[in-house]
């Protein structure tokens, strides 16, 4: 239920047939998933979880969606409306349409959107759809991201709508034709299989569902859900202020050796709620792009979850969401921009951005705070492998990219190695399982000291792994192929005062395969030559090492205000350095975590070095005194009061009014820039990235902090009456 006031009352059915068939629509989708992972063969389906199947409405719209990706509801709806009005007239029962063109509804080639009707008693009823991240299509590189392709035309099979079953038959002209153009033609015809098997299931169990209540019933439970909705999504926004947040993130792009900006502002004014993407640079010329599809998928993704956990989640919600993308630009490429890359780049830059802004605007209510949270696992980490034997050749990957790390929350660290917060059901294959069908032996796995953000609550930490060809294994050529960005920048941002996690890296160790007896190899260590891999197809010698850093997530708070006994706890379990216990959490530890001088005199330094920071001009706009206490805030640090019918906004801790809640409360405090390793180990960055953090000019307490390159404007928050 909302925290507001929403009738569920049902006027056209009883409420436990509601309920009962609510809970089955459920079921229905709970168990294609499960067909689909068991017929499946990918490691990445069946272990990772990159699905996901939905059932939709007879025009298209989304009914109730299961778990897997989430920014895959809008575009499978757009392709079930697409083959609706392609093929009207020639839709019938025992079809099945395919569709993966980016350019009509795909967010990019590998992710395979399969639709079918389901009919009763010789009726369109709905459709099921779903999709995978399929196996090799054909692209100019092996696998689905294509970090070579500069055109759509590089990146492998593309329809935008076609059947590859009818009447009940798979079209072997259909999908023998596909196969043709791939490089691991068996991996491909599983995939497909399991998919067209999970829309079988789910046909099966609403047929039996539309026997057991009849059909009217069905659909009319269906279309109360969307109703109710709407309602309790509308009753939501209407709870929280008005009000805007700008966010800001960088792409940092390896082979155009440039970064991107991507700009986004959330407003929510009365019931309606926009994302509105503009001042984001031109698009990349290579698959980093996005489609408008993929952004609004992106930006909707992370509000499901955050914001609609105990609502239904269909087209109700979806309908009430404007997105707004300049064309042209990276969340707005357009033909033939190439794509493949976007579900790991730009699209999961706006689940970031998305996060934040909703996080934020929960946060300004404490009626709903309790919600927000930092971004988790900022930054996919995905290697792909190609492996060739003979004239055979077997596409795969590590599922370890699928590990990311839980985001700092409003009440408590977030969770190491947790997933994405975008799919809550993502996880990784153990080791044995990627030794038993790959080539590779794992030289270790282990969490990553300081990957998380710093702050009163600590991000996630991430971790760091290395493998090493197995020659006996007689392959003729093993290759990795990385598309990684995040490697100067953070992406893990925090939130209200967090700090971000820690950047990633890429290294192909020469010599340093050894053993597992031998140890872990690590760029840093000596012995061997270093060579950057974050970028394209790279060969891996008998003796060479594969070595990945992933992401840790973004703190929340100020870290000054962490318990020193967790920080402490942290360094004993090595998850912090007692280098940053000393100098962002204020807390004096020795190596095994035991305090060994006085807390409050190392934050005090501390507070003092932010208090000097400032240039002494600060006045406060009211007295303290005159500020009456409302229910908003704009952070956990900055509360909200009212004067004279004006909101303020003022430091919670030592109640100092700061300025008006409705301008730029951030020009009012004082600002100090840092290089990002200043938030903790590897946040390797340029010298044009700076940490921003903006405290109390009284007190020193941290408000909240910015990733940024130097010469940008800061971000705002306000909020309206």
């Amino acid at each position: 239920m909302s925290k507001s006031d929403v009738s569920l009352d049902i006027e056209r059915i009883d409420p436990v047939t509601f309920q009962i068939i609510k809970h089955r629509l459920v079921r229905v989708t709970d168990e294609a998933v499960e067909a689909l992972k068991r017929v499946s063969g990918s490691s990445t389906t069946n272990e990772g979880h990159d699905l996901m199947v939905a059932l939709y409405t007879k025009e298209g719209d989304l009914l109730t969606g299961g778990v897997g990706f989430l920014h895959h509801y809008v575009g499978a709806s757009k392709a079930t409306k697409h083959i609706i009005d392609t093929f009207e007239g020639d839709i019938n029962e025992g079809d099945t349409f395919i569709l993966n063109d980016p350019y009509t509804a795909a967010l990019h080639p590998p992710d395979v959107y399969i639709i079918s009707p389901i009919f009763y008693e010789g009726e369109l009823k709905a459709f099921a759809a779903n999709f995978v991240h399929v196996g090799d299509i054909g692209a100019i590189d092996p696998g689905g991201f294509s970090p070579n392709s500069t055109s759509i035309y590089h990146e492998g099979f593309q329809t935008p709508g076609m059947k590859i079953v009818e009447g009940g038959e798979i079209r072997r002209d259909v999908l023998d034709t596909i196969l043709n153009m791939s490089r691991d033609p068996g991996r491909l015809e599983l995939d497909f299989r399991s998919q067209i098997a999970a829309n079988n299931v789910a046909i099966e169990r609403m047929q039996e569902m539309i026997d057991d209540f009849g059909a009217d019933t069905v659909e009319a439970v269906g279309e109360e859900l969307i109703e109710q909705s709407r309602d309790q999504f509308r009753q939501r926004l209407l709870d929280l202020p008005d009000g805007e947040w700008e966010e800001r993130m960088y792409l940092d792009s390896y082979p155009d050796d440039e970064t991107f900006t991507i700009e986004m502002t959330l407003r929510k004014s009365g019931d309606s709620l926009t994302f509105d993407f503009s001042g984001t640079t031109g698009q990349s010329e290579y698959g980093l792009n996005c489609t408008h599809i993929g952004t609004v998928g992106g930006v909707l993704a992370p509000l499901l979850p955050l914001m609609c956990h105990d609502i239904t989640w269909n087209d109700g919600i979806i309908s009430q969401v404007d997105v707004e993308t300049p064309e042209g630009t990276v969340v707005n490429a357009t033909r033939p921009a190439p794509v493949s890359i976007a579900t790991v780049a730009t699209l999961q830059v706006c689940n970031s951005l998305s996060t934040l802004a909703v996080s934020k605007m929960q946060g300004s209510s404490e009626s709903y705070d309790d919600r927000a949270t930092a971004v988790w696992h900022g930054s996919h980490c995905g290697v792909g492998l190609t492996m060739r034997k003979g004239d055979e050749t077997k596409v795969d990957m590590i599922t370890d990219t699928f590990a990311g790390a839980g985001g700092a929350r409003a009440t408590g660290d977030g969770v190491d190695l947790a997933g994405e917060v975008t799919n809550v059901v993502t996880r990784w294959a153990n080791a044995e399982r990627h030794e038993s069908n790959q080539p590779l032996r794992f030289l270790g796995r282990k969490f990553t000291a300081d990957s998380g953000g710093a702050g009163q609550y600590r991000g996630g930490v991430g971790h760091e792994y290395a493998v090493t060809p197995v020659p006996e294994e007689g392959f003729d050529e093993i290759i990795s192929r990385t598309t990684g960005r995040g490697v100067s920048i953070p992406q893990s941002i925090g939130l209200f005062g967090g700090y971000p996690g820690c950047t990633i890296e890429f290294a192909k160790l020469k010599g340093a395969s050894g053993s597992s007896e031998t140890g872990f190899p690590r760029p840093s260590d000596d012995g061997h030559d270093v060579e950057n891999v974050q970028w394209g197809n790279n060969a891996l010698d008998d003796d060479d090492a594969l070595y990945v850093r992933a992401p840790g997530s973004g703190g929340y708070g100020d870290p000054l205000d962490r318990d020193p006994n967790d920080v402490a706890s942290d360094v004993s379990d090595g998850l912090v350095t007692p280098e940053t216990a000393i100098d962002v959490y204020g807390v004096p530890v020795d190596a095994d975590g035991t305090i060994v001088d006085d807390v409050e005199e190392r934050r005090d330094e501390l507070y003092a070095e932010r208090l000097e920071a400032g240039d002494g001009s600060f006045d406060p706009p009211i007295s303290a005194a005159d500020l009456e206490p409302t229910e908003f805030e704009l952070g956990v640090n900055v509360s909200v009061g009212r004067a004279d019918g004006e909101l303020f906004a003022a430091c919670a801790n030592c109640d100092t009014p700061l300025a008006s809640a409705s301008g730029d409360w951030k020009a009012a405090v004082t600002s100090t820039e840092k290089p990002i390793s200043a938030a903790g180990a590897h946040r390797e960055s340029t010298d044009d990235v700076v940490l921003r953090e903006f405290t109390c000019p009284e007190c020193g307490t941290l408000l909240d902090t910015e990733v940024a390159l130097a010469d940008d404007a800061h971000l705002s928050s306000r909020l309206f009456e």
